[in-house]
């Protein structure tokens, strides 16, 4: 289906946020099997938290796959990213257990804490940028 897709960047950038989402949730969290994860943040990263992030990546991949313009709903999205990246940074700078612990308790879990606000981040920027940009900027559409 993709062969039949136009791969703009705004395409190939909705496609890479779900792929984060919905392959960085079941790897890290060994298919909603990790309990270290859950452990580590238990309100917003509770198997219900990770299958929510799973959704949120399903949004993406049907939102760049989509024949529509995007401005507004990149900029919800990239206020929903925001709020993941503050909440990353709260728990780095408070966080019992510490990073270190985590990556005690399970490597995986710790990977996952240590990149998920980065990742965050990297893709708010990207839906403000397409925020800004008004949407998908291809004439032909």
């Amino acid at each position: 289906m993709l062969s039949s897709v136009r791969r703009d960047w705004v395409t190939l950038g909705y496609i890479a946020a779900a792929a984060m989402n919905i392959g960085g949730v079941l790897i890290f969290s060994r298919a909603f099997t990790n309990p270290v994860i859950n452990a580590a943040d238990p309100v917003v990263m509770s198997n219900f938290g990770l299958l929510m992030i799973v959704v949120w990546g399903l949004l993406y991949l049907a939102a760049g796959l989509s024949d529509g313009r995007l401005r507004w709903i990149s900029g919800a999205l990239a206020i929903e990213k925001l709020v993941y990246v503050v909440v990353w940074v709260r728990w780095q700078l408070a966080a019992s257990p510490s990073l270190a612990e985590v990556f005690a308790d399970d490597r995986s879990a710790g990977v996952f804490y240590t990149i998920y606000g980065i990742n965050d981040i990297v893709f708010m920027l990207f839906f403000a940028v397409v925020f800004l940009r008004g949407g998908r900027q291809d004439p032909g559409r």
